[in-house]
């Protein structure tokens, strides 16, 4: 069941393209809809249970049963009853979450980091990053900053979707749609083409600021091992790489991260960005 989107926070079009890919091999989305109740109907093995649910666009109210039921409700920051209201801390009231500038609250000598804070990824080796920097800008040996935009991020769904920086819509709201070109490609794993799997289900783009040498903003990945594609990655954009630098990079062929150095279609074009070779 799916309340509202998929992967929230993330580009969308990449994350259609995994519910897609998860929907064309025998995954079951309802879409539109919330769980209202859950009822156990015949105890197991498997035990057996009734699934109400509410589709949120025409209040229709529909069940189904399962044998397991899981609830993706996320996580809660637990800030509220420790005492930060009496430190003068400000908290999010929607969300519980702590705003924060380079870690540190509204109030000077109080810290945060991890998953408490607005805005931010909720990823461990971001904390432990904030964390170790924080500390030592604290005690006077550095004087870095934790880096929340380019931190490379995987959706460990059956086909990975791998990403790092801004996703398309955030670099079109921040920049401006004029100021944005995509360029995009499909591609094809050598390992697909002996069991003769799907043509033209991977896909690669780059987000680049055209005010801006085409900096790269946003690399989305989607196919085999998309995790080891942008942690390779993610050095290069955070030294500012941009189109031409990517251009300029030799590929190793056949891999799927060559796909970066070969993308000449952009979406403004129209072209056609599916793969029609080898």
């Amino acid at each position: 069941m799916v309340r509202s989107i998929f992967l929230r926070g993330f580009d969308q079009q990449m994350a259609d393209k995994a519910g897609d890919y998860m929907a064309e091999h025998g995954v079951k989305f309802l879409k539109k809809v919330i769980p209202t109740k859950v009822e156990l109907v015949e105890e197991g093995p498997p035990r057996k249970l009734r699934v109400e649910y509410k589709n949120l666009v025409t209040n229709e109210v529909s069940s189904e049963e399962f044998n397991t039921v899981l609830v993706a409700v996320g996580r809660d920051p637990c800030t509220s009853g420790i005492g930060l209201d009496k430190a003068g801390v400000k908290i999010d009231e929607k969300t519980g979450k702590i705003p924060t500038v380079y870690e540190q609250t509204n109030v000077p000598h109080i810290y945060a980091i991890g998953d408490v804070l607005k805005g931010k990824e909720e990823l461990t080796p971001v904390a432990i990053q904030a964390g170790r920097l924080l500390a030592r800008r604290l005690y006077g040996v550095g004087r870095v900053e934790c880096d929340y935009i380019n931190v490379p991020t995987t959706v460990f769904t059956p086909l990975e979707y791998g990403c790092i920086g801004l996703p398309e819509e955030d670099a079109i709201a921040i920049f401006g749609e004029s100021n944005i070109e995509v360029y995009q490609k499909y591609f094809k794993p050598l390992e697909w083409t002996v069991p003769g799997r799907e043509d033209n289900v991977c896909y690669a783009k780059l987000v680049c600021n055209k005010l801006d040498k085409e900096r790269v903003l946003g690399l989305h990945v989607i196919g085999p091992n998309a995790g080891e594609m942008t942690q390779g990655y993610v050095v290069g954009m955070k030294l500012g790489a941009t189109k031409d630098d990517f251009d300029a990079s030799i590929g190793i062929h056949p891999t799927c991260s060559e796909t970066f150095t070969t993308l000449e279609f952009t979406k403004a074009s129209g072209a056609d960005p599916t793969q029609t070779g080898c």
